[in-house]
């Protein structure tokens, strides 16, 4: 076996490993192993067309396609390891690795733990000689190129960057740039370009001549007229400059007096604006309140047309702030909302969802989109199906995740001709739970598309409910394993547990060793009478044809038995402590001692 054999079979094994609580010397020994390996040089390895690739090199170990689905599992492409990693930071990427995909992403809990050496990509889009722009040949397969497609004459189709073959969930585990750190991604000069005071900032340099004041009185005067801009014909401007420290408010430094400072402190207003937040920040009902509205909304539509999103955001954003003081259901609140929906026009949401794409514009972007409702919705599904980057469509899958209305619009959109398109919204939809999306996703079990299959079999199980529970029977019988897989990837909790029998069904005729363990699994995370008596089955040795079950099965059933953690999976693992497989009677008394740390605790 060749070097990077060993380093990728090395590394599958040791994932694996740290997904068995009970093997904890096993893990020990392959971990120093791992590290011995990548102490002379730095080592990339990357999963691409299902199979797993070191430095380049395609290892053709069939052990290495367990590994090759958790990378895919949590949306890694590739991962570029230095020459001597820190052991510290080498171990939270394998507990990460093999935990499932949780509320936060991979490269978010890696970034959490301080990991700052490893660095996690995403999948990336093939290369193709036509050049940046890609063609209709991207969407067709995730390993070969349609022939001829390099003829085509290339235009905008709005499809570079697409995921191929990969579910949208790599949208949500890995960062919109491409490392580990969101602190690599570009400073804001712009917004501090935008500064009104950056230029009242130079005079403020002078001062150190004071001392020669006397001599050359004549020559201290120049310096002066500098100091108060009299460019500007605004003087309320000229209280701007005690305010550079805050590098992202080019308002005016009195707005920080009154209640709406936040958005003033934090998002870049056009002039005159900050005074108008700050008199309704005072008195959020006062009786000329109506006029102050529309007067922030002419700013807003001013911004517009002078092509400043920040501008039109720090509108929106002062206006919820001050909305928030206002009790529900009174006038005064109406009139902010009515305000806020003139606000909203087609092109402000165009504008606003141009900002996704800026981490310091990020988050409020989201929450006013949040506020424009279904129309909104339509705008972000319009740039996940045509953004013409990979940033700037996750970004739009990120922020429809966090939208409240107009979700039903997603519904609608399984109906689309385009394959990845119906693929990224039934990620979607697995992501919001949308129960009422059930009949629908259904509908395209059928899809002659695996990617799509797989997508839909996902979003099913992720859904869970009892309506999920025929189509997921069906899904389970799916000719492709990858399909049923997801199925088992992606069931957990009690609201799953009407799911627990259909899965008991289909593990007895489940041949795939790898989905028959995360079918185990799953009854685990389900955790209901019916499935923690499964697991008390399976874990005996007692086998159902050849006698005794594989010892991986067994390890698994465990496995689940401690997530089920009921008294009747303690019971057991307690009978289990003394079983005649060493890694079985390891295993058990492993999940023994955590359940009673937890009961302790």
């Amino acid at each position: 076996m060749s070097t990077y054999e060993t380093l990728a079979a090395r590394f599958a094994r040791c994932v694996t490993l740290f997904r068995d609580p009970g093997a904890k010397e096993e893990q020990k020994a392959e971990f120093r192993a791992l590290l011995a390996l990548l102490k002379d040089s730095a080592v990339s390895l990357r999963a691409a067309g299902g199979h797993l690739e070191v430095n380049g090199v395609r290892c053709e170990d069939a052990g290495l396609a367990g590994l090759v689905q958790r990378l895919e599992l949590h949306g890694v492409g590739e991962i570029a390891l230095p020459a001597e990693p820190p052991p510290a930071q080498l171990f939270e990427l394998m507990r990460a690795l093999a935990d499932q995909p949780g509320s936060d992403d991979l490269t978010s809990r890696l970034m959490a733990q301080g990991v700052d050496r490893i660095r996690v990509m995403p999948p990336a889009p093939e290369r193709r000689a036509s050049g940046p722009v890609a063609t209709r040949a991207d969407f067709e397969s995730r390993d070969a190129v349609v022939p001829h497609a390099a003829e085509r004459p290339s235009r905008p189709l709005g499809t570079d960057g697409i995921l191929k073959g990969e579910p949208w969930r790599d949208t949500k585990s890995v960062p919109l740039t491409g490392v580990p750190l969101v602190s690599h991604d570009p400073p804001p000069p712009p917004a501090a370009d935008a500064l009104p005071g950056t230029a009242g900032s130079a005079p403020a340099a002078p001062p150190p001549p004071p001392p020669t004041a006397p001599p050359p009185s004549t020559s201290s005067q120049p310096p002066a007229p500098p100091a108060p801009p009299a460019p500007p014909p605004a003087p309320p401007a000229a209280p701007a400059p005690p305010r550079p420290a805050a590098k992202a408010a080019p308002a005016p430094a009195r707005a920080s007096a009154a209640s709406p400072a936040p958005a003033a402190a934090t998002l870049p207003l056009p002039a005159g604006a900050p005074d108008v937040l700050a008199h309704l920040g005072r008195n959020p009902t006062a009786p000329d309140a109506g006029d102050l509205l529309a007067a922030l909304v002419q700013h807003a539509e001013a911004a517009l047309k002078q092509r400043r999103p920040d501008h039109l955001l720090g509108v929106i954003i002062g206006i919820a702030r001050v909305e928030d003081g206002v009790a529900e259901g009174s006038g005064a609140r109406r009139q902010y909302g009515i305000a806020l929906r003139r606000i909203f026009t087609k092109a402000a949401l165009d504008a606003l969802v141009r900002l996704l794409a800026e981490p310091m514009y990020r988050a409020d972007a989201i929450t006013a989109l949040r506020r424009g409702g279904a129309a909104a919705v339509e705008v972000l599904m319009d740039m996940l199906v045509a953004a013409p980057t990979m940033p700037e469509r996750r970004a739009a899958f990120d922020a429809l995740r966090h939208m409240t209305e107009g979700t039903d619009q997603l519904v609608h959109a399984l109906d689309h001709r385009e394959w990845y398109v119906v693929r990224n919204v039934a990620e979607l939809i697995g992501e919001l739970g949308i129960e009422d999306a059930v009949p629908a996703l259904a509908r395209r079990l059928d899809h002659e598309d695996e990617r799509v299959r797989k997508a839909v079999a996902m979003a099913l199980a992720k859904i869970g409910t009892r309506a999920a529970v025929e189509p997921l029977r069906r899904a389970l019988r799916d000719p492709s394993s990858e399909v049923r897989l997801q199925i088992a990837l992606g069931i957990g909790g009690q609201k799953a547990a009407a799911l627990a029998m259909p899965l008991v069904v289909a593990m007895e005729d489940e041949k795939d060793e790898t989905v028959l363990r995360e079918l185990i699994l799953a009854l685990g995370r389900i955790g209901s009478p019916d499935a923690v008596q499964a697991l008390i089955k399976w874990s005996q040795p007692a086998g159902r044809i050849f006698g005794r079950k594989p010892a991986a099965l067994r390890l698994a059933a465990v496995e689940g038995l401690r997530l089920a953690g009921t008294p009747a999976a303690h019971g057991t693992l307690d009978g289990l402590a003394d079983d005649g497989d060493r890694e079985v009677r390891s295993a058990a008394r492993a999940a023994v001692s955590e359940l009673g740390r937890k009961r302790r605790g």
